[in-house]
């Protein structure tokens, strides 16, 4: 069950990182682009975190535990730091968006 879980996690990451990337290519303003960009990193953050997390479920051994490691700690970083961008970028976008009509 915690793999069907894991499995639907990873899906859903992985298709809100391609919908933001879409928005992010087809957005005509920089600000905008850099705010989807970061939501697209937050995404794929989650993609790498809960594939880490999936592979310690099903291949438990010590090599894999090591690999896990790596995979949750880069997949927080990601997330933690595109949160960051996330927040500082939305503060500009509506305001970019007023200006350019």
């Amino acid at each position: 069950m915690l793999n069907l879980i894991f499995v639907f996690t990873i899906i859903i990451s992985f298709v809100f990182y391609f919908y933001f990337k879409t928005k992010q290519f087809r957005s005509p303003l920089p600000i905008a682009k850099n705010w989807y960009k970061s939501k697209a990193n937050v995404s794929f953050g989650a993609f790498i975190l809960v594939f880490g997390l999936n592979q310690a479920y099903l291949f438990p051994g010590l090599y894999t535990f090591i690999i896990v490691a790596i995979l949750v700690v880069l997949g927080i970083f990601v997330i933690i730091e595109n949160i960051k961008k996330v927040r500082h970028y939305g503060q500009f976008v509506e305001e970019e968006y007023r200006i350019n009509r």
